[in-house]
């Protein structure tokens, strides 16, 4: 999933602070599990910013809305008869949905409420960590499902470095070593000789290197 992390709240304010009717637009998906951007954080980010232009003597109209999905025409298409009461909208959609939102209503500022920080997986009750770069071009078949990629600090395809130690990465102590956790996979898959295998120089032009990408599928277009 995305994961987001909430904005501080004097950031936000200070997007804001100009417009008199805002709407809070959350997102029921990725950001909700996260816990950053669903319906219970539309609900408190509303109640501080109320609080906030309360505070100021200043009127100013908030209305919340979460939405199933924010990368999606049909679920933006429900504000469609709403959003011109508003002066602005602050998304808390991951910035995926921020971008979409302000291509479908060009002529309203569609401020972003979260951080949008990596893909990744829910490892405990508040604990997310990355799992995938989205690079393009997948190769968690030869190392056992663990992604260099995403879980090398160097991100080196062959690996490790001479850095490594104990297990550990000489970037940051306390983190594995992502090509320990490589050569244990595959120990525990009895695939150890796949280690040996050299893998070729990546295609980066699959990954952000070629600009941004797009997925074309003509058997499910319309």
């Amino acid at each position: 999933m995305i994961v987001a992390e909430k904005k501080p709240i004097e950031e936000i304010i200070e997007e804001v602070k100009d417009y008199n009717s805002i709407l809070i637009a959350g997102c029921n998906e990725c950001v909700t599990v996260c816990e950053a951007g669903g319906k219970k954080e539309v609900g408190v980010l509303a109640s501080a910013l109320r609080m906030y232009f309360m505070n100021q003597g200043k009127d100013v109209k908030i209305d919340e809305v979460t939405l199933e999905r924010q990368c999606d025409h049909e679920y933006l298409e429900e504000i469609r008869n709403s959003i011109d009461q508003y002066d602005a909208v602050l998304s808390l959609a991951c910035g995926v949905g921020v971008q979409f939102m302000a291509e479908k209503y060009f002529n309203k500022p569609i401020l972003p409420g979260v951080n949008t920080c990596f893909l990744g997986v829910t490892e405990e009750r508040g604990v997310w960590t990355e799992r995938c770069q989205a690079c393009g071009q997948c190769i968690l078949a030869r190392t056992g499902g663990i992604c260099p990629v995403s879980r090398c600090a160097k991100r080196l395809l062959n690996g490790p470095c001479g850095g490594s130690s104990n297990g550990k990465c000489e970037i940051n102590p306390e983190l594995d070593c992502a090509w320990q956790l490589i050569v244990d996979r595959l120990k525990e898959l009895d695939r150890l000789e796949d280690y040996e295998k050299l893998t070729p120089i990546k295609d980066w032009s699959t990954d952000r290197a070629g600009g941004p990408r797009k997925v074309v599928r003509e058997d499910v277009k319309l």
